[in-house]
């Protein structure tokens, strides 16, 4: 597969994060606009995240080859945002990509990652005190992954609930390396509640002309308790700030209410 790897699309788009927050069904849902190949690995390839060692020729085989019938070809990773190499991996091999991030709440987006952990076996600790723990856990994770390249952190991956709600950093980063017009943030609330008005956004964005999409499927959609109402309290106060700095940064035009 990797001998025809010139012969493919080049990527023009990655939906970038953040993870639940709609990530999979945003993709699937551009995916579904006639003019969009999805990417031969279903969500994507995860190159820039978990699989860089696997170069660039490895990357670019999982996707189709040009047809007269598609305009763009992506892939998404709600990882790709967070990650602390992946941004600057996209910005040196594909600079002209477009992102777009969808963003949830981060009170409620922290709940429904740590219900996906425990789900899949990665998380046995209460989640208070898994909040209590985590920057114990995360202790120079970052640092570790930034001078070994190759070295992937189960940590940071799996028990971020706190720092993957710190958009304003992860966006910042962004855009020191991507000018805002390459850029799309939707708030992830807004777009699952209403598709179609946010999809007019995204072709929009992509330059794609405008669809009106049938059956739009919500994937991974969890179903869990309630979050504590203290501990709902706390997560509230805690991302105030984080929230308020976020809300100063180019193509932010929305808030989360209280």
């Amino acid at each position: 597969m990797t001998l025809t790897w010139g012969e493919r699309m080049l990527p023009g788009v990655l939906v970038i994060g953040t993870k639940r927050g709609g990530t999979s069904s945003l993709y699937d849902w551009i995916c579904r606009h006639p003019q969009v190949a999805p990417c031969r690995t279903r969500k994507g390839t995860h190159y820039f995240d978990v699989h860089h060692g696997r170069g660039y020729a490895w990357f670019r085989s999982g996707f189709v080859r040009p047809d007269p019938r598609w305009r763009l070809t992506g892939e998404a990773s709600p990882y790709y945002l967070f990650h602390p190499l992946a941004p600057q991996r996209i910005a040196a091999e594909l600079p002209e990509a477009k992102l777009i991030v969808a963003l949830r709440d981060p009170v409620d987006r922290a709940w429904s990652h740590f219900q996906c952990e425990v789900a899949l076996g990665c998380e046995d600790l209460p989640f208070e005190v898994a909040l209590a723990r985590e920057e114990e856990r995360l202790a120079g994770e970052a640092e570790r992954m930034l001078h070994r390249p190759g070295y992937e952190s189960f940590e940071l991956r799996h028990h971020s609930y706190l720092a993957r709600g710190r958009y304003a950093e992860q966006l910042e980063r962004v855009y020191s390396l991507f000018p805002p017009d390459q850029v799309l943030v939707l708030r992830s609330e807004a777009l699952l509640a209403d598709p179609h008005r946010q999809l007019s956004t995204v072709w929009d964005f992509l330059g794609l002309p405008q669809v009106q999409l049938q059956d739009l499927p919500r994937l991974k959609a969890g179903r869990y308790d309630e979050m504590p109402a203290p501990t709902r309290r706390w997560l509230q106060d805690y991302f105030a700030p984080h929230n308020e700095r976020l809300y100063d940064l180019p193509g932010v035009h929305f808030t989360w209410e209280r």
